[in-house]
């Protein structure tokens, strides 16, 4: 399983049904010692069970140290992590998790839009309070499929920045509904645009972005689920280790971190789904076959470093700077 460091112990203080399907958990120093810092957009990995390790985005505000809150949804098309999480955590359980990490950070700019789809708010949510706090230009649409799904709606209703924020439900009226097209239509100087969410929103919002002629660099993003690929052209490959010359066979029906790890070669991986970047691996030679969702085209064009959790080879060798 994952070698990611999980160097905290935390103590479960609180659990709160925040919306329908979804449930908010308090961690803590068993202690209460400071916990160490993080930055609006950063996760933690929470170890689920013996062999299940999961991340979760950091929601609350990002000056406070004496508690971590994770925002959880049962999902049911998930692995088995959020329906662990919902059914087994409970308060003053002790939990294993992973000092905060942080591959979504706000960058400087003159105005700020964050836009979250479903359980996408905790990090977005967590961006808005840090630009609230420096008043900073910004707002942020929340859409769901109903007021019922719709997690922290009396910790935004009771927040300074109330007025920036958008509802926007499915099942409400056309005229409520998130239009994309009039809110993107112009792409505005020193603007970003964050989002996160479910794959086809984020879809829809970078699309509409592109359409409308929004630079990449200013759009982005973290998914919540992995890349969904295509296996049934797949062939093996050879992978070569840099440093020691090996060479080894990645068969049609494994990874390339599995092989490596069958052969005794550690990598630091922790979704396993090519979202969270941890297992981020250079390329010496060879083209890869890009599966993942955390790097951007310029970096997928680049050809210089792959995700071994997820991604292939076009080519009949990688050789890998391990």
């Amino acid at each position: 399983m994952s070698s990611t460091p999980l160097s905290l112990i935390v103590e479960v203080k609180a659990r709160h049904d925040e919306a329908e399907d979804i449930v908010t958990f308090e961690l803590a120093d068993p202690h209460g010692r400071p916990l160490p810092a993080f930055s609006a957009g950063a996760h933690i990995d929470v170890r689920v069970k013996e062999d299940l390790i999961r991340q979760y985005s950091l929601c609350n505000h990002p000056e406070e140290r004496d508690r971590y809150l994770i925002g959880v949804l049962r999902d049911p098309a998930s692995r088995g992590g959020s329906l662990a999480m919902h059914e087994e955590i409970q308060v003053g359980d002790l939990v294993q998790v992973s000092a905060p990490k942080n591959h979504f950070p706000l960058k400087p700019a003159g105005r700020t839009l964050l836009l979250a789809g479903g359980i996408g708010i905790t990090p977005l949510l967590c961006m808005a309070e840090r630009l609230a706090r420096t008043e900073a230009d910004f707002e942020l649409h929340y859409c769901t499929r109903s007021l019922q799904r719709t997690a922290f709606r009396q910790r935004i209703a009771a927040s300074g920045f109330a007025e920036r924020v958008h509802f926007h439900f499915d099942d409400g009226t056309a005229e409520q509904r998130l239009d994309l097209e009039t809110l993107l239509a112009t792409p505005e100087p020193d603007t970003r645009v964050y989002v996160c969410g479910p794959t086809g929103f984020i879809d829809a919002v970078l699309s509409t972005a592109k359409a409308s002629g929004w630079p990449g660099e200013r759009l982005h993003t973290e998914y919540f689920t992995g890349a969904v690929a295509d296996t049934a052209d797949d062939d093996s490959f050879e992978v070569r280790i840099a440093s020691s010359g090996a060479s080894f066979t990645v068969p049609a029906d494994k990874t390339v971190y599995q092989v490596l790890t069958e052969n005794g070669i550690d990598i630091m991986v922790s979704c396993e789904q090519g979202v969270c970047g941890t297992c981020l691996t250079r390329v010496l030679e060879g083209e890869p076959d890009h599966r993942d969702l955390y790097l951007d085209d310029d970096e997928h064009a680049a050809n210089d470093q792959f995700t071994p959790c997820c991604s292939r080879a076009k080519s009949k060798v990688l050789v890998l700077d391990l």
